[in-house]
């Protein structure tokens, strides 16, 4: 199997589309798209998770898991008075930083189109002492849409959906964008599926909803496909860069896919893992191991909703999380996909995953 190579124009497309915890209207369309002509049916659910089924030659299931939704915000109030301008309060979908958030372009997504808009950052030298010092709080971020407050109440109502503005670009090695997380393992995961040919299993490549709200989507596919063994594919940290210590960084860009063991919601089975590195070692497929000390993914959900279930994950490893510049390295992305398509193309259904 000829190394991957990675598709720029795809993975632009799916970074750069919308699609925040329950809304994912828009993303989904894309990876339904995507699907069409690969596998051998495509279904959704009441969630509004996708499952693009390729159908094996045994009873045996595998399911494939990324997550389509982003980090982003609902509006619950618009603010200003009728002389002034109008103002948004939000509500966060999704794990913010708060230090990262003013001085950004938003878009407001509407019934009616989108709203272009900023978060506001006042000038440092204009703010008091103590104001200056205060930790930066998302309940303090608000966003300006430059309209009069009679036309931003016309125009945008509790409830609108608000994501970050952000350009999708690669420089030097690296891919570096908003909502990276996870829409590059679900770019892994779209490749794969495109790939794969005749597999002695059914393989159900699953993109999840609500993953950054409490995995939600896959809890709810661990019991409606009830997979005989689940992979996800996830983000994770890389902080392999000054002022980490080589023990903070968990994986490191360019050294491959990252095979995890644990995270603070699942650790995954043992037969599992050591067949991924096994593949890979016998592929020569670059690739590390992951030890994640805090997060969660989809891996858990598949594990926790309908008896015990042999799990697995792929990691692309990513810096700067749940920011609008996340970064991570071409050939890493490559790997993963590398190394899942070796993964399912040698998955019999009889490999003994138990303890």
């Amino acid at each position: 199997m000829a190394p991957h190579t990675v598709d720029e124009n795809l993975v632009v497309e799916l970074t750069e589309t919308s699609g925040v915890p329950g809304y994912e209207d828009r993303i989904r369309e894309r990876v339904i798209d995507e699907l069409e002509g690969t596998v051998d049916r495509i279904r959704t659910d009441a969630m509004g998770n996708v499952v693009g089924t390729i159908e094996g030659d045994s009873d045996y299931s595998v399911a494939v898991a990324a997550h389509m939704d982003e980090i982003g915000f609902m509006v619950s109030h618009v603010d200003g008075d009728e002389d002034g301008g109008g103002f948004l309060e939000l509500d966060p979908l999704g794990g913010w930083d708060a230090r990262v958030l003013r001085a950004q372009r938003v878009t407001v997504h509407t019934e009616d189109g989108d709203v272009p808009g900023i978060i506001g950052s006042p000038p440092p030298h204009t703010l008091d002492p103590e104001d200056r010092e205060k930790p930066p709080n998302v309940d303090d971020v608000y966003v300006d849409l430059g309209l009069p407050y009679e036309e931003a109440t016309d125009r945008i109502s509790p409830g609108d959906l608000v994501t970050m503005d952000q350009s999708t670009e690669f420089v030097g090695e690296t891919v570096t964008g908003k909502a990276l997380d996870d829409r590059i393992c679900l770019y892994a995961m779209l490749e794969a599926a495109k790939e794969i040919d005749d597999p002695d299993v059914t393989i159900h490549f699953c993109a999840t909803v609500q993953e950054e709200v409490g995995l939600r989507g896959a809890r709810a596919l661990g019991v409606d496909v009830d997979p005989d063994l689940a992979i996800a594919l996830d983000v994770t940290v890389a902080n392999d860069v000054p002022q980490f210590d080589e023990g903070e960084h968990v994986t490191r860009l360019g050294d491959g896919t990252a095979i995890k063991l644990k995270d603070s919601s699942v650790i995954t089975s043992p037969k599992v893992h050591r067949r991924l590195r096994s593949v890979a070692e016998s592929e020569e497929i670059t690739h590390q191991i992951e030890i994640l000390p805090a997060g969660g993914t989809d891996t858990a959900g598949f594990q926790h909703t309908y008896g015990a279930k042999p799990v697995g994950a792929l990691s692309i490893p990513t810096r700067y999380l749940h920011t609008v510049t996340e970064m991570a390295h071409r050939e890493d992305v490559a790997a993963t996909v590398d190394l899942l398509c070796a993964f399912l193309e040698s998955e019999t259904g009889e490999h003994d995953y138990s303890y």
